[in-house]
C-alpha cells in the first residue's frame, strides 16, 4: 500500500504541481522519512495532528534547519492533500499545522498579453476546443480553484444577475461575477457543444464534461493548461491556479478594494489575499524601473 501511494503521490506532483525532478525527489525523501517515523504505530487514516507535531518536534530536536523543517512539512501537507482528494483520507490533519515563519512565496502569474496568447492558441474549430476556451474564460473571469471548475454546475450558473455560485473550501457559498467573454463561450459550450455530449448518469448537472461524458478530471485541467502554454510559448510555468493569481492581481494592479477580492476568491483571512498586494508593488518597482527617466540606464 505505501508504494502505490508514494508513486500515485509522485505522479500527482509531477503532472498537477509541475515539480521538477530534484523536487520531487526531496519530497518522496521526506514523506518516506514520515512514513518510517510515523506508520510502525498508525495506519494512514489514524493520523493526527498531534503526531505531525511531535514528528516536526523530532526533526527540530535532531538539528534540522527551520528552513528545511518547513520544506518537510510543505511536502506532508502536499502528500495529505492528496489523499483527500483521493479520498483515501475523510480529512487532513495538516490543516492548522504551522511550519517556520520564513515569509511568503510570490506567486507567478500571467501577463493580459500571456492570457490573449493562450486563447489564440485554441483551435475553436473542435468540440475541445470550444470547451476548453470556456474552461479558460472561466478561470480567468471568476478567479476558480481547479477543484472549483470541476464541481461547477449548470443550476450555479445565474446568466440573468451575471454571477457564478461557487462552493469553496469547508462548503463555502460565495457568488462571483463572470465577465462579458466568460458568458459568452459558456453559453456557446452549454449550447452547441455539450448537448451533443451523451451524458453519464449523475454528471447530468455538471457544467465541463469530457468526451465520455463524465465530469472533467483535476488532471484533464491541469492537462490542458500546461498544453495551452506550450502552444503559446510560455516558458513560465503555468496551472490552472496560474489564472486565480493573475484574476487578483488584475485586480489589484486596476485599483480594486482588497476585500472585495478576499471576497472573490473565498479567502477566510485577508492576510492571505494581501499576498497579491506584494506582487502589485513588484509591479510598480518593475514599471518605475523600465519608464521612469531616472531609473533608465
Amino acid at each position: 500500500m505505501h508504494d502505490i501511494l508514494i508513486k500515485q503521490f509522485r505522479h500527482y506532483l509531477s503532472l498537477e504541481l509541475g515539480f521538477s525532478e530534484n523536487t520531487l525527489q526531496a519530497y518522496i525523501h521526506d514523506i518516506n522519512l514520515f512514513y518510517k517515523f510515523i506508520f510502525p504505530q498508525k495506519s494512514i487514516k489514524e493520523i493526527n495532528g498531534q503526531d505531525i507535531q511531535l514528528f516536526l518536534s523530532e526533526l527540530n530536536d535532531i538539528g534540522i534547519s527551520s528552513s528545511s523543517q518547513a520544506r518537510i512539512l510543505s511536502g506532508i501537507k502536499s502528500f495529505f492533500k492528496f489523499l483527500l482528494l483521493e479520498e483515501i483520507i475523510d480529512y487532513d490533519p495538516t490543516e492548522t499545522i504551522e511550519g517556520p515563519k520564513l515569509g511568503r512565496k510570490i506567486p507567478s502569474v500571467l501577463s493580459v498579453q500571456e492570457i490573449e496568447s493562450m486563447l489564440n492558441a485554441i483551435d475553436h474549430s473542435t468540440a475541445e476546443g470550444m470547451r476548453n476556451r470556456s474552461i479558460v474564460e472561466i478561470l480567468y473571469s471568476c478567479g476558480l480553484r481547479v477543484s472549483e471548475l470541476t464541481e461547477l454546475r449548470i443550476s450555479d450558473i445565474l446568466f440573468e444577475e451575471g454571477f457564478v455560485k461557487i462552493l469553496g473550501k469547508g462548503k463555502k457559498e460565495r457568488f462571483v461575477p463572470i465577465g462579458r467573454d466568460a458568458v459568452k463561450y459558456l453559453k456557446l459550450y452549454l449550447n452547441d457543444i455539450r448537448t451533443q455530449v451523451r451524458v453519464q448518469k449523475g454528471f447530468e448537472n455538471h457544467v465541463y464534461l469530457n468526451r465520455r461524458g463524465s465530469k472533467l478530471s483535476r488532471v484533464m485541467v491541469f492537462t490542458i493548461v500546461k498544453k495551452l502554454a506550450e502552444q503559446a510559448g510560455i516558458k513560465k510555468k503555468v496551472s490552472p491556479h496560474t489564472f486565480r493569481h493573475s484574476f487578483a492581481t488584475h485586480l489589484i494592479e486596476g485599483g480594486a478594494d482588497l476585500r472585495a477580492v478576499q471576497e472573490m476568491l473565498g479567502h477566510s483571512s485577508i492576510t492571505t489575499t494581501e499576498i497579491y498586494t506584494h506582487i502589485d508593488r513588484e509591479y510598480l518597482k518593475h514599471t518605475i524601473a523600465s519608464f521612469h527617466p531616472r531609473s533608465l540606464v
